[in-house]
């Protein structure tokens, strides 16, 4: 039972579902649901490839699933990276965090979401909605990687809030992120390009959220998350 409450908590943290009055009175802990966050990709993913799944391969039905995405998570990682992107034009530490908790979104924010939509639809297109599902669950893989291994940035927000997971926690999620986009990958050569993109991805936010802001928020972890999953398409699509 308390699996499934962790599952659900996951899931209305990182979704839109109507799931929270499943949830008991109690406050769960969420960096105790983190194990659980690919599992909440790997879903959304399946619902956003709907379109796919009815209407086939191409550009529109793409453009669809990830519209779907964006609506499924409430549009949440996209507003993250648009933060996460602007805050890149700050003059130092506590600048940057302010940005990053402006309402506002400037022209580093757009431009990255520009992109990084272009990127998933053409990916998305090529790579099928098959992929979506192991992509999804390998980038709600990297927030709880960052969780464990940086810092927390500042005293409040959600990266406070959120805890740090346990390894137990980081190695269940892990192992089911692989096994998740190792299922759902065409080609051996399309899964290790997807997870080397991955890690590309990975660690080139790990790394530029310490440059800017000395370790993860929340706005971090929503940008980890998403460009990620990107990655993890983009190089699913380029060998196929």
């Amino acid at each position: 039972m308390v699996r499934v409450q962790q599952l659900i908590l996951a899931l209305v943290f990182l979704t839109r579902l109507p799931l929270g009055r499943f949830l008991p009175p109690r406050v769960l802990p969420l960096a105790e649901a983190a194990w659980a966050f690919p599992l909440a990709g790997a879903l959304i993913g399946l619902l956003a490839g709907l379109p796919m799944w009815v209407l086939g391969a191409g550009p529109l039905p793409a453009a669809l699933s990830v519209t779907l995405a964006v609506w499924l998570t409430g549009a949440l990682h996209e507003d993250a990276l648009a933060d996460f992107a602007d805050a890149g034009g700050g003059r130092d530490r506590q600048d940057r965090l302010r940005i990053m908790r402006d309402s506002t979104v400037g022209s580093y924010g757009v431009a990255a979401l520009v992109c990084t939509m272009l990127l998933r639809v053409l990916a998305l297109a090529a790579a099928g909605p098959l992929a979506l599902i192991g992509a999804a669950a390998l980038g709600r893989l990297a927030p709880v990687l960052l969780m464990r291994s940086l810092p927390v940035a500042r005293d409040d927000g959600l990266g406070h809030q959120a805890g740090r997971p346990c390894k137990d926690q980081v190695a269940v999620a892990t192992l089911i992120g692989l096994v998740m986009v190792a299922m759902t990958a065409p080609a051996f050569s399309a899964l290790i390009a997807g997870l080397a993109l991955a890690a590309v991805a990975m660690i080139t936010v790990s790394r530029r959220a310490c440059r800017l802001v000395g370790g993860q928020t929340g706005d971090v972890l929503g940008a980890a998350c998403l460009l990620v999953e990107t990655g993890t398409l983009i190089g699913i699509a380029c060998v196929l």
